[in-house]
């Protein structure tokens, strides 16, 4: 008997199928992580040399606009750090959004004439950060672009950045930004996204998760220049976002806009790369009820996302970035295929005692490759003096059970998309303390 045969020997023929697409699907994820890492190892390389660059920063005007609802908690220390930014031309825009804390009060008592604050009321506040974001678009186009100390700067010029309330940017971030910027045909640039509250297994984790992403997944694209933007700390350039834009705006009303826009970006002919040199430090979450709620929203912001499936089969891209792009694209439905196979599993196994006895020891190898090969190789490249390979194996396991206690979101998403829900919560921010300042970090290209 044949492997092919023997591999799910005694398993009803329905199953068989559901678990040979399964096995495909797992097959051509390692796959992909593989490209994306030798890709992530050339980008690094390819920075390094950019590195040795002349300046970029004081060629481009630096727009931070940070959407702020009910953010009296976090929203001081985020202008704090952006005024400690190394931009020579700076502006801040801070969208309050409707607040009814104390948010208006700690703006008012922030000094400095490069903050403007763009106040919005009822009815028009609090219909969810696409319209604050598309209100202080057409704010800095109308209003600040047109007076006399920025109207030299064209729109290719300007570099939009979206900074959470939350967000703690890298004062060396424009430079980096910057260098990028210098290729006309970048229009966006998002830089390495970590956790700077991680006192638990729940916050590491979720460190380990935005940081991976970045260092392989996001490096690797960035080579074909379809690097998504995450929203915290990405950079767009003025008139890429105008190329985009309809009469709203550039941002739809979506759950996830940051990647809907990061992907029209692209779809549209602008290049998307990954910055690991420079960081913006976010809260996680440390109650898992809300980082499922979090969750929840981002999953079903990826299958609405299926929406630009058309018009990235038609993008304007390399093939293996188009391919990559459709791949990135698909991902809840084939993390759904996945997972409903994994349940499948187990269910076979406790109701009709279905066992699974292969004589071919290589199999089980191929199995553990297919299963942890992409979870040991991005912990391993995550960064860090004290991680190694052996790090990473012991690691693994924890940052395996976080990735399967989060992942029933995919199908609970489904549910509510086919539902027609679209309504979402505000994430809750924690109270800073001295605890929170985000440690002294190893740079990717170091």
């Amino acid at each position: 008997m044949s492997v092919v045969e023997e591999l799910y020997l005694g398993v009803p023929l329905w199953a068989q199928i559901l678990f040979w697409i399964a096995l495909a699907i797992s097959v051509c994820s390692l796959i992909s992580v593989t490209v994306l890492l030798v890709n992530s190892l050339r980008e690094k390389r390819q920075n390094q040399r950019d590195q040795r660059g002349t300046p970029a920063e004081s060629e481009f005007l630096w727009v931070f606009m940070v959407p702020a609802l009910n953010e009296e908690v976090t929203i001081a220390d985020s202008v704090q750090r952006l005024r400690q930014t190394e931009a020579s031309n700076a502006v801040f825009l801070v969208i309050d959004d409707g607040s009814d804390d104390g948010t208006a009060a700690v703006l008012a008592g922030i000094h400095d004439p490069r903050l403007h604050v763009l106040t919005r009321h009822a009815p028009h506040a609090r219909q969810g950060k696409a319209a604050a974001l598309n209100n202080a678009y057409r704010h800095l186009r109308e209003s600040i672009l047109t007076q006399p100390e920025y109207a030299r700067w064209s729109e290719d010029r300007v570099i939009v950045t979206i900074v959470d309330a939350d967000g703690r940017l890298d004062p060396k971030a424009p430079e980096s930004a910057g260098r990028r910027f210098l290729d006309p045909g970048v229009g966006g640039v998002q830089t390495l996204v970590r956790i700077y509250n991680r006192r638990g297994w729940l916050t590491w984790a979720q460190d380990v998760e935005f940081s991976s992403f970045g260092l392989v997944f996001q490096a690797g694209r960035a080579w074909w220049g379809t690097a998504n933007m995450g929203g915290n700390g990405q950079f767009n350039r003025l008139a890429a976002l105008a190329d985009v834009a309809d009469d709203e705006g550039p941002w739809r009303h979506k759950l996830t806009e940051d990647q809907d826009l990061g992907v029209r970006l692209i779809q549209a002919g602008w290049a998307g790369v990954q910055v690991n040199d420079v960081t913006i430090d976010q809260q996680g979450l440390n109650s898992l009820r809300r980082l499922y709620k979090q969750r929840v929203r981002w999953a079903q912001g990826a299958w609405q996302a299926l929406a630009l499936l058309r018009g990235t089969m038609r993008g304007r891209m390399p093939l293996a970035g188009r391919v990559d792009a459709v791949f990135y694209l698909l991902t809840p439905i084939l993390q759904l295929v996945v997972g409903f196979a994994f349940v499948t599993s187990i269910a076979l196994w406790v109701f009709l005692g279905a066992e699974y006895r292969p004589s071919y020891w290589w199999v089980l190898i191929f199995f553990f490759a297919v299963a942890f090969g992409p979870g040991i190789i991005t912990l391993i490249l995550r960064g860090g003096r004290w991680y190694s390979p052996f790090t990473a194996i012991v690691l693994l396991l924890p940052y395996t059970v976080y990735s399967w206690m989060i992942f029933p979101v995919v199908f609970v998403s489904l549910l509510r998309q086919l539902s027609g829900r679209t309504s979402w919560a505000k994430t809750e921010r924690e109270r800073l303390d001295a605890a929170d300042e985000p440690s002294t970090l190893v740079r990717a290209d170091s």
